[in-house]
């Protein structure tokens, strides 16, 4: 049989001596001193820590020895036996923390005066017991509570009235070793909230962010409050930049809950080209991308403004200085194509219906005039843009707005005698 290593035989020792003199190892009987903050009762790891959570709820400094588990499971007391202020609380700030004076019924220690703290009897009777690192030369001076306020709106008085457990909110708690950290997630608020639940429409966004401006707050000294990826596949990770137009197209109105318009137009205005938008060789390659309208242009740019003011620069628009030199080549088909009857799917009319936007890039509508309206306005006249049938329907179009109508048409030349 193997000799004992003599540690060992040391610890088994130390254990029977603390036996007789009435203290019990960490987690064993209520006499017994309570395990540290870090340890669990259980002997479950802590739970991993949640970015969610981490900006929301500043990371308290609970200095204190203290066992849920012990308390709650073994001894039977409820939450609101400690917790007095919560039943009545109505605002995130109050302070929930259970008095000093509370230890003292079970404890026999002494917290009236905290200039003047009597320690307690038995396994208790060390201010050591329960705050961690005090020493005796410390007298009434230990470590501080410091629980921040969380960057939300809660209230407990609300959800006590209607029956909610402490524990459904402040999962584990009972069997936590200190409890600091069992804050609730937002996935358990929306098992209550969410649609179809006990308490859907009882609560939005801003019944518990904070918010400015119509917005949610989402920056904060602890970190920047960012979706879940949960929430409309909208997680703000690496990738995110490169899939965020997806996310905004299938509803716009949840990235609104945080952003502003700036926010887009910091990118994309038009003036700031990031590579990651367009790439470097974009000048050669948008005529593609635009005639196809993906990525949709307008949601960027105006035509009229930016797609057409570039097309002059360059002589490519039909009303620049060399547009119409012949050293510079045709954009589009040849004319028997693109101009002249019979009317094709290739004819400038049929691609005007399908995407008029690409017209607009390089053309105004003086351009369109100058073959369409009649001689006193200006045009050549007698090439009517109208399908075959449409003097037929034109009189409906003319009482519905005229406007349209006498941009091409003259009332003085009796152009639109038929369709009075």
């Amino acid at each position: 049989m193997p000799h004992a290593r003599p540690e060992s035989v040391l610890l088994v020792v130390a254990c029977a001596i603390a036996t007789l003199l009435g203290f019990s190892p960490a987690g064993a009987e209520p006499g017994g001193a309570p395990p540290r903050a870090s340890a669990s009762a259980s002997g479950a790891p802590p739970p991993p820590p949640i970015v969610e959570r981490s900006v929301l709820y500043p990371a308290p400094r609970v200095p204190l020895r203290f066992d849920h588990s012990r308390h709650a499971e073994r001894l039977g007391l409820s939450c609101a036996y400690c917790h007095t202020a919560a039943a009545t609380s109505r605002r995130a700030a109050d302070s929930l923390q259970a008095p000093p004076a509370r230890c003292d019924a079970c404890h026999g220690s002494d917290h009236d005066d905290l200039a003047a703290v009597r320690p307690g009897v038995g396994p208790a009777k060390e201010c050591a017991y329960c705050h961690e690192g005090h020493r005796p030369e410390d007298g009434n001076r230990v470590a501080r509570v410091v629980v921040k306020t969380p960057h939300l709106r809660f209230d407990h008085a609300a959800h006590r009235a209607r029956g909610v457990p402490c524990a459904r909110c402040h999962a584990d708690v009972t069997t936590a070793p200190l409890g600091a950290d069992r804050f609730p997630a937002m996935a358990t608020c929306l098992e209550c909230h969410r649609a179809g639940g006990t308490a859907a429409g009882r609560a939005t966004c801003d019944t518990c962010h904070l918010t400015e401006l119509g917005r949610l707050v989402t920056h904060f000294p602890e970190g920047d409050l960012k979706p879940l990826a949960w929430m409309h596949d909208a997680e703000h990770g690496p990738d995110f930049i490169l899939r965020h137009r997806t996310v905004a197209a299938a509803d716009s109105a949840f990235c609104a809950t945080c952003h502003s318009e700036r926010d887009c137009t910091d990118c994309h205005d038009g003036r700031v080209r990031p590579r990651s938008v367009h790439p470097n060789d974009w000048l050669g390659l948008h005529p593609v991308a635009a005639r196809q309208n993906d990525p949709p242009c307008t949601s960027c740019h105006r035509e009229q403004s930016f797609c057409l003011s570039c097309h002059q620069r360059v002589g490519l628009a039909f009303s620049s200085p060399t547009g119409a030199a012949a050293e510079r080549g045709r954009f589009h088909p040849p004319k028997a194509v693109w101009t002249d009857a019979p009317r094709t799917p290739q004819h400038h009319s049929w691609e005007a219906e399908r995407n008029v936007a690409a017209c607009v890039s390089c053309h105004t509508e003086r351009d369109c005039a100058l073959c369409h309206a009649t001689a006193t306005r200006g045009g050549r006249g007698g090439l009517s843009p109208h399908p075959a049938g449409f003097e037929s329907s034109c009189r409906t179009a003319l009482a519905k707005n005229g406007r349209p109508c006498l941009y091409c048409h003259d009332e003085a030349d009796g152009s639109l005698a038929r369709c009075r």
